[in-house]
């Protein structure tokens, strides 16, 4: 989006979705890039242990591609200025090919003073998997 398309953005403007998928090879590398290594990221029998229903997505990594949303619109990871998510759900991973697709959209809900606020819907088998999801972007 050009700076000019950016800068006139206002409340109801409907930001691109995306689909992202996270298989189990990613939550390997995942945790490699960020030292998390809790079995629950890859083993079946260690989620079970905790009464979860199979491997799940690190949180983390859900949160970060969830603001590719923004990031993608904006043009520019720099004009985040803020970003908050709460997890209400976790994204179970199959062990196949496929793994499990999110899919990602947001809307600006709130222009002020040159800060857009961006509310973010992330939804795993139709179900939102983070709660008010937002993040603030510098429009100018």
């Amino acid at each position: 989006m050009s700076t000019v398309e950016l800068a006139t953005s206002q409340p109801g403007t409907v930001l691109p979705g995306i689909t992202a998928a996270f298989t189990r090879g990613a939550l390997v590398r995942y945790a490699g890039a960020s030292t998390d290594f809790n079995p629950i990221h890859w083993s079946d029998r260690a989620a079970a242990d905790l009464g979860l229903p199979g491997v799940i997505a690190h949180g983390m990594l859900t949160m970060g591609t969830a603001l590719r949303v923004v990031t993608d619109w904006c043009g520019d990871p720099a004009r985040v200025l803020s970003y908050y998510v709460r997890f209400t759900r976790p994204v179970v991973v199959p062990d196949d090919d496929e793994g499990a697709t999110v899919s990602l959209g947001g809307t600006v809900t709130k222009v002020d003073d040159g800060v857009a606020t961006v509310s973010i819907e992330a939804l795993f088998d139709g179900v939102k998997v983070l709660g008010a999801a937002t993040a603030e972007v510098r429009l100018d």
